[in-house]
């Protein structure tokens, strides 16, 4: 039986490991699917010295990883973040399937109204997604908490005219994930239109706060579990070397 696995610090809510146990026992797969939760990115030693088909990395590791693998896969390296570890040839290849499950997922919603976007987080997904919205054209501004770069901007600085000129939003946080200590954005939902596209990469709950509220105001919606299947199904193609 094959192992394959998640690396992540809290997974209680995780995604991964409920898909990939019914996608085995739906395809009559031989594997198991274990999350391994890990207090500080050094312990992924204890990870790597065991017998993994592959793995799948969420937060806080999507960047921490990288020191720890042998190879990027050209997109990765673009990227600068990893959520998805092949085990091939005797080297650890760090690859990024986000990117691909983020465009996937949100094609059948793009406008031409959408030029501009709002990122909300600067971790690891935040740099997929920029990564997909900049080669679609689409200029970026991130929203922090602690703005200091170049188009970064804090959350007390989004004001109407921000909101009128970006009509794409992608949450990037864990903010509003179901257990997790912030569950509401602070946001000027009032400003929000009908030509506006949310999209919040939290599951679960399926509609988060940000999605109800911008929902209210005539805005299309969407959660993140459509990219997640992407993302999880295009993973499996690289663990089993099948792309």
């Amino acid at each position: 039986m094959k192992t394959y696995g998640l690396i992540g610090k809290t997974l209680g809510y995780s995604f991964s490991k409920s898909f990939f146990e019914r996608y085995f026992s739906e395809n009559e797969i031989d594997a198991q699917f274990v999350n391994f939760e890990l207090a500080s990115i050094d312990e992924i030693k204890k990870v790597f010295n065991q017998d993994i088909a592959g793995l799948s990395v969420t937060i806080p590791y999507k960047e921490s990883i990288i020191p720890y693998l042998d190879n990027l896969s050209i997109e990765a390296k673009a990227i600068g973040a990893v959520n998805c570890i092949q085990f091939t040839d005797g080297q650890k290849v760090g690859h990024n399937t986000d990117a691909y499950g983020f465009q996937q997922s949100i094609k059948p919603f793009l406008t031409n109204q959408h030029e501009r976007a709002l990122i909300f987080g600067t971790g690891g997904a935040s740099k997929a997604i920029a990564y997909v919205l900049k080669n679609l054209g689409i200029d970026v501004l991130f929203i922090s908490r602690d703005p200091k770069e170049e188009k970064h901007f804090s959350y007390a600085e989004i004001n109407d005219h921000m909101l009128n000129a970006c009509k794409l939003l992608v949450n990037c946080t864990p903010v509003g994930t179901l257990d997790y200590k912030d569950s509401k954005f602070d946001l000027p939902f009032e400003f929000l239109t009908s030509e506006h596209l949310v999209v919040d990469l939290v599951y679960n709950p399926p509609m988060t706060d940000l999605l109800i509220k911008s929902k209210q105001q005539g805005a299309t919606v969407l959660n993140g579990e459509s990219m997640l299947k992407h993302q999880a199904l295009r993973s499996w193609k690289i663990w089993n070397n099948q792309l």
